[in-house]
Order: C-alpha cells, then structure tokens, then sequence
C-alpha cells in the first residue's frame, strides 16, 4: 500500500473525529456542500531514504472554505488543523510516521470577495515497516 495514501487516510481519519473539527472534511467535494468545510489538496512525495531504509518525505496541503462574513472562522479551522496534526503520532499501515510537522499556513479572500480561503501545508516523514 501506497504510503502517500495511508498517510492521507490518517489524516482524513484524525480530522474526522467528532469535535475536533467545526467543519466537516473531504476528499472529494460534493457538489453544493455547505460553507465552512476542509478539502484535501494536492500532495508531494519524494524519496527520503538511505543506504537501509527506502523513507519518503511528503507535502499534504490542506484547503479551509469558508463564507463567514471576516477572517475569524478560516483562522479558527486552521488553528484547529494544526492542534490534531501537528506532531501527533498517526497510525499508517504498512508504514511508521516518523515525523508530522506543520509548515505553514495562509488565509485569503477568493476571487469572488464573498469566500475565505484558507491553505495549510504538513510535511511528513515515513518509512516503511
């Protein structure tokens, strides 16, 4: 099994639980879903390894939407993001986590001036088991 997607099952697994976040997650958007919401994003992986180990480094990007009248509910779904993955010991199969750490974050208006949306990036290291 792909690391890259038993890290993104992870993920989707610890921000799914109720309570930890305001809004609900996807990976596939449903056409029509109600603001706020988080989307998965796009991820890179490149090859971390050594002479011994075959360990991957990735990039997981995650989307905050929101139609809140100001900044307040993206910063907060963002901060949310944070708290349940950064540094938190994720369970993968077929693989171990060595590190989850937050990168970055960053919120703006969309295009249409209505809709905040918010980025923020994880990057990861796996090994396999």
């Amino acid at each position: 099994m792909s690391a890259g997607w038993e890290l993104q099952k992870a993920v989707y697994d610890a921000l799914s639980v109720p309570g930890v976040l305001a809004a609900p997650v996807y990976d596939d958007v449903p056409q029509g879903a109600a603001m706020p919401y988080v989307a998965i994003g796009d991820s890179t992986i490149a090859l971390a390894g050594s002479k011994t180990d075959d360990g991957e480094d990735h990039s997981l990007t995650l989307h905050v939407w929101s139609q809140y009248a100001g900044r307040r509910e993206t910063k907060e779904l963002l901060g949310q993001i944070k708290a349940a993955l950064h540094g938190r010991p994720l369970v993968l199969s077929g693989h171990a986590l060595v590190r989850l750490r937050f990168d970055f974050a960053s919120d703006f208006a969309d295009v249409d001036e209505q809709t905040r949306h918010g980025v923020i990036r994880f990057a990861a290291l796996t090994n396999p088991d």
